[in-house]
């Protein structure tokens, strides 16, 4: 269940962050609600997940993914280019989620 909390946490974030886009600085109720909706639903959710997996390999896991499913929405839906520095800046996001998840002893 922490896994699936977390995912549902990840997925809130990234739908969020997307409609916080679509509501152009707040100025449209229904995206700012559902931005609203999201975020608040993201944390609770990430609350869940905290019971269960450590402060550091949640957020870490959380904050990676979110950043990487981001920028995939910000290509696919808004048509927004990634430059090379962009995608290794990304890609050294998720090694580090990577190495601290594998690697660490202070994540577990």
């Amino acid at each position: 269940m922490k896994f699936l909390y977390l995912a549902l946490a990840i997925i809130l974030e990234v739908t969020g962050s997307g409609f916080m886009k679509v509501s152009e600085g707040f100025s449209k109720w229904l995206p700012t609600s559902i931005f609203a909706v999201a975020y608040i639903s993201s944390f609770y959710f990430l609350s869940l997940a905290l019971k269960a997996i450590p402060l550091s390999t949640a957020y870490a896991i959380w904050a990676g993914l979110g950043i990487v499913l981001t920028a995939a929405v910000s290509v696919v839906v808004f048509k927004q280019k990634l430059d090379l520095p962009a995608i290794i800046g990304i890609a050294f996001i998720v090694a580090g989620v990577v190495i601290m998840n594998f690697f660490s002893k202070t994540a577990h």
